[in-house]
């Protein structure tokens, strides 16, 4: 705890003498007043008319084409629960920081102070001319189901919850790679689902489209495993859709009777340690895999997990191996489908993601490495250009570009943040 402690201090020296993670800068030469003939009054005007003919022009002739905006309501932000909008705005800066490192994409801390759902989506509806994407973040639980899809169906530019989507390509990433290290095949293994909240209810979605088997997923809540036909499990429920999916044999019983047999346990619950039990893991079936993904503390500690007998363990932390993070997936995904303009981001996208981070990994692929590190900036750019070359092969992208011009595009912005930040980085002081 001590050095937690540590951390939380420096953590707030480094905010406080910085005064926040991000600000604007502008991107084009300023050499003098003049210049404001063109890039204000009046020159700027013709820009706003040629608008105001074809919309689409917004993406020529402002930052929208690169530009998107971070919204919550701060509602569940990381562990510490509903802190309101304002309290969550140092996660947004950090989320914002992450996009424009690995994604050059230039993201706008935005919590709303709207608890709502309706009020919250009619405010993140009005403020889209800016922006050419939306990113919802902590958002809780299942309002954040509710918001993502009246958003998605009510506007033409990609809307993105990341607490559902992100983090549920990368756990599909994490499994490929995971899958390969033990030679089993994903169509066959079974899969023990420990908690159905936002991120799992999106990864169960994910697992269903890339080829597991719904009789051979067995999703567990807080009153033990979901079926059809569970008495609490209603018309109206979200988790109806996981019952009529998954478990098709419907068995019963609580996390034990689960895990039993299982291949794979992929678990975002609840802090632990002491969730998953030892002695679980020792009736599952040989090459055991577990993700233990609760923060702060895992549902069951790495080490112990090995010890009793799993043979690959991920977590949500950076100081264990493995760290299934969705850091990994928002900025390369958000990169692609800016480049080609598209209007979604769709389930087949994310699954390309995934998979062009399992690619990436692949060559050094072992029990303490089956996804990339979030600091190995080449993943970003693969998981990029996989993601724009989807969006134009579906028919999604309003510009289209061949996968070489993508290629080229997507290095080019990537090439030019990296140059940019280097500058910045040795212009001001450095935080050690």
């Amino acid at each position: 705890m001590s050095e937690n402690r540590e951390i939380y201090e420096r953590a707030l020296e480094i905010h406080r003498k910085y005064e926040g993670k991000v600000e604007t800068i502008p991107k084009i030469p300023y050499r003098g007043l003049e210049d404001f003939t063109y890039l204000y009054t009046p020159g700027v005007a013709e820009a706003c008319q040629e608008i105001r003919k074809n919309p689409d022009e917004a993406y020529e002739l402002t930052w929208k084409s690169n530009s998107i905006a971070i919204v919550t309501d701060g509602s569940r932000t990381l562990g510490l629960g509903d802190i309101g909008s304002l309290a969550a705005l140092p996660v947004m800066e950090g989320k914002a920081l992450i996009f424009k490192l690995f994604g050059g994409v230039d993201a706008v801390p935005l919590p709303i102070d709207e608890h709502d759902a309706d009020r919250f989506v009619r405010i993140v509806e009005k403020i889209t001319p800016s922006f050419g994407g939306i990113n919802l973040e902590d958002i809780e639980s299942p309002k954040c189901f509710y918001i993502l899809e009246k958003l998605r169906k009510s506007l033409e530019i990609p809307v993105w919850h990341d607490d559902q989507q992100g983090t549920a390509t990368a756990t599909l990433a994490a499994l490929f790679g995971a899958l390969d290290v033990v030679r089993k095949k994903i169509e066959e293994i079974k899969i023990a689902v420990i908690g159905v909240g936002a991120a799992n209810t999106a990864t169960i979605r994910l697992l269903l489209k890339a080829g597991v088997s719904g009789e051979n997923i067995i999703p567990v809540d807080s009153k033990g495993i979901l079926y059809d036909g569970r008495s609490d499990i209603t018309s109206g429920d979200y988790k109806k859709w996981i019952a009529l999916k998954t478990n098709l044999e419907k068995r019963t019983g609580g996390l034990a009777d689960a895990m039993k047999g299982a291949d794979v346990v992929i678990a975002a619950s609840r802090p632990g340690p002491g969730v998953i039990r030892k002695e679980w893991i020792g009736k599952m079936n040989d090459d055991a895999i577990i993700f233990a993904m609760a923060n702060p503390v895992p549902e069951i500690l790495p080490e112990d997990a090995i010890q009793a007998g799993a043979r690959i363990v991920g977590t949500g932390r950076s100081d264990y191996p493995n760290q299934v993070n969705n850091s990994l997936v928002f900025p390369g995904v958000f990169r692609g489908v800016l480049t080609v303009r598209s209007r979604e981001i769709t389930d087949e996208m994310a699954i390309e993601a995934a998979k062009a981070i399992y690619e990436f990994a692949k060559p050094n692929l072992r029990e303490e490495y089956i996804i990339p590190h979030m600091d190995e900036f080449e993943v970003h750019e693969m998981v990029a250009v996989r993601t724009a070359e989807k969006a134009v092969k579906d028919g999604l992208a309003r510009k289209e570009m061949t996968k070489k011009e993508i290629e080229r595009e997507i290095k080019r912005i990537l090439d030019y943040t990296h140059a940019k930040v280097k500058i910045i980085t040795e212009f001001k002081d450095g935080l050690v």
